[in-house]
């Protein structure tokens, strides 16, 4: 029988800021010496942590890795809309802040906790007529886009030193952390966007132990390939 290849699995990193998750994936394509990699779930280029890479057969259950909830941490900034609803737009609206309580900010936390629908940013990956959203958003265009149902398995308000708010959400396939940070905004009557944000979890796995991108760039092939988990442990850490 075929022995499997040291190069099919699953590796974890830990993306750094001011990067594309296209860019990790092409450094890991260049220090393996290999085309077939991709990767579970986009990043957006200012936020960091944990981006599951899939190898060689790897890539077979890229949908099902990507389908998983996740755990992200983030903060969000009040007063200031920006169009693309994170700290890389351009800020489209101001509002004074004021004195926002414990209590009020908790209840409009909870107002997006459990199944409830979220309107995909026109910055995004979505395609309109085959087309990307962020495409058509450069060209100024803004399109009519669906709500979708998404959920929200739990949250926590992890620090309140305003106009900043630090929280960590656990939530379904789909989620869009800045569109959420942009809804709260809304609902304290102040706007917000996402101005740091962290993914911590994807399904079994976590950014504990993941390759940071620096350690990645100078890291020998054979060093890689040992980070790497392989398809039947995958399988267990999942439960399959």
């Amino acid at each position: 029988m075929k022995s499997q290849s040291p190069y099919d699995g699953v590796l974890l990193i830990d993306k750094a800021p001011g990067m594309t998750s296209h860019d990790v994936v092409a450094i890991v394509r260049n220090r393996l010496a290999t085309q077939k990699v991709g990767h579970c779930g986009t990043l957006d280029p200012f936020a960091t942590g944990l981006l599951l890479i899939v190898v060689g057969r790897g890539t077979k259950i890229q949908d099902l890795l990507m389908s998983e909830d996740k755990e992200y941490v983030g903060t969000l900034m009040l007063g200031e809309v920006t169009d693309t609803q994170d700290r890389d737009g351009e800020v489209i609206e101001t509002h004074e802040v004021g004195h926002l309580n414990r209590a009020v900010i908790e209840a409009a936390f909870a107002k997006f906790h459990g199944d409830f629908y979220q309107t995909p940013p026109m910055v995004s990956a979505l395609k309109k007529e085959g087309v990307p959203l962020y495409k058509l958003a450069r060209e100024g265009k803004i399109v009519e886009r669906e709500p979708r149902c998404v959920h929200v398995y739990a949250h926590e308000i992890r620090d309140v030193r305003l106009p900043e708010i630090d929280f960590r959400v656990i939530c379904s396939k789909g989620f869009y952390v800045r569109t959420y940070a942009h809804d709260i905004g809304q609902e304290l009557g102040c706007g917000a966007h996402l101005s740091a944000l962290r993914r911590t979890k994807s399904g079994r796995f976590t950014v504990n132990g993941a390759v940071t991108v620096e350690a990645l760039k100078t890291a020998s092939k054979e060093s890689i390939a040992n980070q790497i988990i392989p398809l039947p442990e995958v399988s267990r850490m999942r439960g399959a």
